[in-house]
């Protein structure tokens, strides 16, 4: 007779953990509150679909705060694995110039959840919708919509974080741990906007203007990519990846500092001799044609620096190559693509097993781990998805 596994969400990771079950030897239903699975899902690829990155594996373990939590898992079910099943469900992908991974052109979001739902659907799994977990009988039975009991050999618990409502990611669950006696973290925007407070006359004119080919550093950790300049401050791929370095400091100083880099490319040397040996008289105009400045960027740095400090190379230079900004605040957390905080780390074992709860599963973004945008979320669901069910298709 077939065990029974309930699972409850209908995100990444509780989609991952059907499909790669052994459903010969489980009777398995996803318990789903919306009307349909995936909603965060596609709403995540509304801006360009990152289904992983391509870059090596001893890169791509160290984007995971804290690594050593997800490497055994994502060793398991690499992103060259990802990419592999995906190619076997109909999904090809190809790698783009920043090394994310994405469907091949022409393929849409809606197809690869579709793709999914039908190896779902080969494999019998139970999709039952319109059901919100709302706690634990007497007997720690499952129990959705006030009033109805599902009792279950195994349950797994993938209801997402605490951003995007919308999708019906509202983290309310966290309660219902919190009652129980689990160790849970409250709810932090990650992969966010920060903000900066910016001079009016520069925000009115640069609101919406992206700065490309960048970097950001904050404490020890620095990150390429490009971000766009907004009312409320900056959003993009290289401040997203700084999200644990400027959350920490922000929580204990309620300021933190940055530093941007407006050629990576170059040292300091070579910005310098660029300076020094221009043709052109006229420094704004050397910005432009010898260093590819952009209008933004000479805008930046023209309001933090003194005319003197502007007119002499060596200080100009030094800007140049790390441009000292003051970050405020942090986006509100229903705008964040991702959140911190959930189930604490140490109330799991290796096998994402609740500690003192026998039998019951936490996987996906309801645990308290933190990675940036660019495929590193979707990628480390898949990877607890597939672990998780290796590790159950062998308890039987």
């Amino acid at each position: 007779m077939k065990k029974k596994i309930s699972i409850i969400g209908g995100g990444a990771a509780a989609i991952a953990t059907a499909a790669f079950l052994d459903h010969q030897k489980f009777e398995v239903s996803i318990f789903e509150k919306n009307k349909a699975l995936g909603r965060k899902f596609l709403v995540a690829g509304k801006g360009g679909f990152n289904l992983t990155h391509a870059e090596h594996i001893n890169l791509l373990l160290e984007r995971y705060t804290p690594s050593a939590f997800l490497k055994e898992h994502l060793l398991q079910f690499s992103n060259e694995d990802l990419r592999n099943w995906l190619e076997t469900i109909g999904i090809p992908t190809y790698v783009g110039s920043s090394k994310r991974v994405y469907p091949q052109k022409g393929i849409k979001p809606i197809e690869v959840l579709q793709a999914i739902q039908a190896v779902l659907s080969q494999k019998d799994v139970n999709i039952i919708y319109n059901k919100t977990w709302t706690g634990w009988d007497k007997d720690k039975h499952l129990i959705f919509n006030e009033n109805e009991v599902v009792a279950s050999d195994y349950v797994v618990f993938a209801l997402g974080g605490g951003s995007w409502k919308v999708t019906g990611s509202d983290g309310i669950w966290l309660s219902l741990f919190k009652k129980r006696g689990i160790k849970v973290a409250s709810f932090e925007p990650s992969n966010c906007a920060y903000q900066i407070k910016w001079k009016a006359d520069f925000i009115q004119k640069y609101a919406g203007t992206p700065l490309k080919n960048i970097s950001i550093s904050c404490l020890n950790k620095e990150q390429k990519g490009e971000v766009v300049i907004t009312s409320f401050g900056l959003e993009g791929n290289a401040i997203y990846a700084l999200s644990p370095e400027l959350r920490t400091t922000l929580n204990k100083q309620q300021k933190a500092i940055i530093y941007i880099d407006f050629k990576p490319s170059l040292s300091l040397k070579d910005v310098l001799t660029k300076l020094n040996k221009s043709k052109v008289n006229n420094i704004t105009k050397c910005l432009k044609s010898d260093l590819k400045l952009s209008n933004a960027q000479i805008a930046l740095l023209k309001i933090h620096l003194t005319k003197e400090e502007f007119l002499n190379n060596e200080t100009l230079a030094e800007k140049i190559k790390g441009l000292q900004l003051e970050v405020s605040d942090i986006a509100e957390l229903d705008e964040a693509i991702s959140t911190v905080g959930g189930i604490c780390l140490s109330k799991i074992d290796s096998h994402f097993e609740f500690k003192g709860l026998k039998n019951s599963f936490c996987i996906g973004e309801m645990l308290d781990w933190d990675a940036p945008t660019g495929g590193y979320l979707l990628q480390a669901c898949f990877s607890m998805g597939f672990s998780l069910s290796a590790h159950l298709n062998k308890k039987g």
